[in-house]
Parts: C-alpha cells; sequence; structure tokens
C-alpha cells in the first residue's frame, strides 16, 4: 500500500498547504470528490458575485432619478452574464489539470474516507473502491453542503440548492418567480440577484427576522429596503411541505404563531436554509476524529483534531463558513506544519458581508452580544446622509434607504464590533478588522528587562500596546473629504460627544 507525508482532502483553502508542503519535498496526495477549486470558486462567492454586480448596476439605475438622472429600463443579456460566471466556475478544470502534472502528488477523484487512523480509501462516483494508501499525517478540508430541511415531499420536487444552481440546474433565463427557504447570507443574496433581474422572490424565515447573526436593527431595515424592491419576506413561517402543479412548485407554510397554514407558488424553490459537514463522509471514527453534536470536526486552536496527526480547516470545523477565513486557516496551519513555531488561530475579529441590496458588513460582537458578556458598551452612529459624500449620492435624513454604520466600543474604547448597512458596506468595515485584529499583537513574551535599552523600548511597547484595537488611531487620523470613510469615522466622533455630555 502506497504511503504518503500528506494527505489533503479538498481542494480548496486546502491547496494552501499542499502547494507548501510539496515546496518542502513532501510526497503528497489530493483527494476531491467534486469540481476543483472549492466551494468559493466553483459554487459560491465567486460566481455569486459576478451576478450580484450586475444586479446592483440594475438597482443603481432604477435609483438614480434622485441625483437628476433618468435611465430606460435595462436591458439584460442573460446569457452573457451566465457566459462570464461560467468562465470562472471552469477555471476549476484548468486546477484539476494542473494538479495531475505536479511532481511528488498523486491526484485522486473521488470521496476519500478512513479506513484506519492512517488508512484512506477513495470511492468513485459511483460508490465504488478504486484506491488505498496511508499517510502520516491529515489535513481534512472538505467543506459543507446545503442542508436539506425535513420537508414532506422536498425531495420529489427536486428544489434548487447552491449545489445544482451552479449546475446543472441553472436557469436558461430568469425565472418568472421563485421561493426562498432561508432569510441568512446565501437567501439574501439571491433574494437581491433575481428580483433585480425581474422575478417576484418570496423569502421565507423561521426566525423573527432575517439576517439573524446581523445587529437588530440592520436586519430589520434590510427586511424594510426588501418590500420596497418588490422582495416579499415572511418571518416566523415553517416550511412543511413541496409539492409540484402544472405551473410549477407549491410549497405550503404554517405561521409559528397561529398555526394557520398557507401555499406559496413558483416556478422554483431554492433551499437556503443553512450548511451540513462534509464530515459525515469520511468515516472519521475510524481514526478517532471526535465531531461535536452538529457534526462539525472538532479543532483545537492549533486546528488539530482529536486524532494528533490529523487537521482541519475551513468550513469543514463550523467555526464560521468563509473563504477568507478558511485561507486564514490555512496559513495557521502552515507556520504549524512546517515551521520552528506553533501559533494559535484567532477569531476575534472574523469580517464577512452580505452582498444583498443593501450591502451589509459585519465584524466583532452586536451590541446585544457585548452587553451578554458583560461590557460597559460604547455606540456610534451615523447615516449616509450625514456626511457630504452621502449627500452626493442622493441620500438625505428622509431618505427610506438611508444607511448607517454602528460602532460598539467599551469603556476602555476597544474596538467590539462594526456594523455597516449601506453602499460599500465591505470596504468600509475593513479597516475596523485591522485595528481590532491589531490589538492582539502584543503579547507578553515581548517584554525584556535584561538592559536599560530594552526596558526604554518594553516601556514604548506597552503604551503602544494599550492603544492597539483602540479607536484612538481613528480620532488622530485625517480623513479625506468628501468620503465615505467619513461615515465611520464622525461616528466615533459623535459617539465620544454623546458620552462626555451624559
Amino acid at each position: 500500500m502506497k504511503r504518503y507525508d500528506l494527505v489533503v482532502v479538498g481542494s480548496g483553502a486546502g491547496l494552501v498547504v499542499l502547494e507548501t508542503a510539496l515546496a518542502q519535498g513532501l510526497s503528497c496526495a489530493l483527494v476531491e470528490r467534486s469540481k476543483f477549486g472549492g466551494t468559493c470558486l466553483t459554487r459560491g462567492c465567486i460566481p455569486s458575485k459576478m451576478l450580484v454586480f450586475p444586479a446592483d448596476l440594475i438597482r443603481e439605475t432604477q435609483q438614480s432619478d434622485r441625483i437628476g438622472l433618468k435611465y430606460p429600463s435595462p436591458e439584460v443579456d442573460w446569457s452573457k452574464i451566465s457566459d462570464r460566471m461560467w468562465q470562472k466556475i471552469n477555471y476549476s478544470r484548468q486546477i484539476q489539470d494542473g494538479m495531475k502534472s505536479v511532481n511528488n502528488l498523486d491526484v485522486y477523484v473521488g470521496t476519500g474516507r478512513f479506513t484506519g487512523t492512517h488508512a484512506m480509501e477513495v470511492l468513485d462516483q459511483d460508490g465504488k473502491h478504486f484506491a488505498e494508501f496511508q499517510a502520516v499525517r491529515f489535513v481534512l478540508a472538505p467543506g459543507a453542503r446545503t442542508f436539506i430541511p425535513p420537508i414532506k415531499g422536498i425531495e420529489e420536487a427536486d428544489c434548487l440548492t447552491t449545489e445544482s444552481f451552479f449546475g446543472e440546474k441553472y436557469p436558461k433565463t430568469p425565472w418568472k418567480s421563485l421561493v426562498i427557504v432561508g432569510g441568512g447570507a446565501i437567501g439574501a443574496e439571491f433574494a437581491h440577484i433575481f428580483s433585480a433581474f425581474g422575478t417576484k422572490v418570496t423569502v421565507v424565515e423561521m426566525k423573527s427576522r432575517i439576517l439573524a447573526t446581523e445587529e437588530e436593527e440592520i436586519s430589520l431595515f434590510v427586511q424594510e429596503q426588501y418590500k420596497s424592491l418588490g422582495i416579499e419576506v415572511m418571518t416566523h413561517h415553517q416550511a412543511i411541505s413541496v409539492d409540484i402543479s402544472s405551473e410549477g412548485k407549491v410549497l405550503v407554510l404554517e405561521d409559528s404563531f397561529s398555526g394557520e397554514r398557507r401555499s406559496i407558488q413558483a416556478d422554483e424553490i431554492l433551499i437556503a436554509s443553512g450548511l451540513k459537514s462534509n464530515a459525515d463522509m469520511l468515516q472519521l471514527e475510524k481514526a478517532g476524529v471526535a465531531v461535536d453534536a452538529r457534526g462539525w470536526i472538532e479543532t483545537n486552536d492549533y486546528l488539530e483534531t482529536s486524532a494528533s496527526h490529523i487537521f482541519a480547516i475551513g468550513d469543514v470545523n463550523g467555526l464560521y463558513q468563509f473563504r477568507h477565513k478558511a485561507n486564514y486557516e490555512a496559513e495557521i496551519l502552515v507556520k504549524n506544519l512546517f515551521g520552528s513555531k506553533r501559533v494559535a488561530a484567532n477569531y476575534n475579529s472574523v469580517p464577512w458581508a452580505v452582498f444583498t441590496w443593501p450591502q451589509v458588513a459585519h465584524v466583532g460582537l452586536t451590541e446585544r452580544e457585548a452587553q451578554n458578556r458583560g461590557f460597559k458598551v460604547w455606540v456610534g452612529r451615523n447615516h449616509y446622509s450625514d456626511v457630504a459624500a452621502g449627500s452626493a449620492m442622493g441620500y438625505d435624513s428622509e431618505s427610506f434607504d438611508n444607511g448607517f454604520v454602528k460602532i460598539v466600543v467599551n469603556e476602555d474604547k476597544k474596538i467590539l464590533g462594526a456594523h455597516i448597512v449601506g453602499p460599500h458596506a465591505a470596504i468600509l468595515v475593513q479597516p475596523f478588522v485591522y485595528l481590532m485584529n491589531s490589538g492582539y499583537q502584543c503579547r507578553p513574551e515581548e517584554s525584556d528587562h535584561r538592559n536599560l535599552f530594552k526596558r526604554k523600548t518594553n516601556v514604548l511597547l506597552q503604551d503602544a500596546c494599550r492603544q492597539m484595537g483602540t479607536i484612538k488611531p481613528v480620532l488622530d487620523s485625517m480623513v479625506i473629504h468628501p468620503s465615505l470613510s467619513e461615515l465611520t469615522a464622525w461616528a466615533l466622533a459623535g459617539m465620544l460627544w454623546e458620552n462626555h455630555r451624559s
């Protein structure tokens, strides 16, 4: 039986670790059951943004009248939009072909599963065994897939998922009507995309609001914007059953309060109710790898599983399902596997954005989360209409879509969270990610009292460390005027003024 130094399962962020191992001269194998490149490239963040951007432009033309511009309704070339998207997805073929020509690397296309602590077999698409090998170490990065809720008739109705949408069920033209089950990030992005292209969209959510991980006032703001866009949002409703009619698919819903049931008919139904770990395909029990109650692989701070020679990164460990988080973990694991010193992963400043309309961005704690953790909280808010750049974009205090920023700090001015809803939210939140992350760069081992010079240096370091992660660098900096950067900067200034007055 062939034996490798390292086997990587999954060709997304796992490739970062694999490339480093190959550069070290190690013998390696890669196992991939689906398209090469991972979720982000083949059915996630990249192809979806190829649809989001034209949808954004449609929305901008629809709302341009407030600054004195009128456009005719855009003519949508769905074929061209789709071709651009598929060009990105099909890059996976180049990745696969490239991997097969790499020295010291064997590529197995199929489903890998453990047969022992150091042994794995690979099954082809028909579930037949075709390879088996051993390895000194394994890196598990197989990702996750759409969670299919227990809805009666859902399998027979062949409802849409992101896997099938970016695959065999991609539409030749936008549907006339679409029901989305789930109001999280995926559901919100698809609601924006297809409503912009003229589809009648209904979002069904079991919880009290969509985008439930966001600040409550932000998710409610987005819900109100959806109404103006013609997107119907049905919160507190649970999908009970689905059936096929002569005119499409019929979803039966139940009101969580009244118990009343109603039916919605649409051309298609998209299931976007969360993710399920792909760990269940790996036969982890045969390798001694533990999972939590929901099936996510448990890892420690160094991304080790309960088996010391097996590591897990990305969606499969359930610690945030974002490609940038997976890439971060891959870089951490590279240091831990091949570096001179182990490094712990830090998730205190994980950012994300929801590319719906309006755009939403988030890093850190919400106000409620901070209060629940016992922090004395200060909050700064600022609306787009409150800065010159926002006024130039057509926002005023009466604008129904006047987005805002909300920044949460503790009494020591440490940034706990930043939350934005409105144009360019993903760009505006990024500086706060840097500021928050800088607060974790000072560590006790930096102290050295062996001589006077180092004592003086350490005093300076201690002073610098006190400022790291706080709002002070923002308050002490010049901010380009007029720019949307003022939106976040002046929210902090306003917060200080309000707290000094009280």
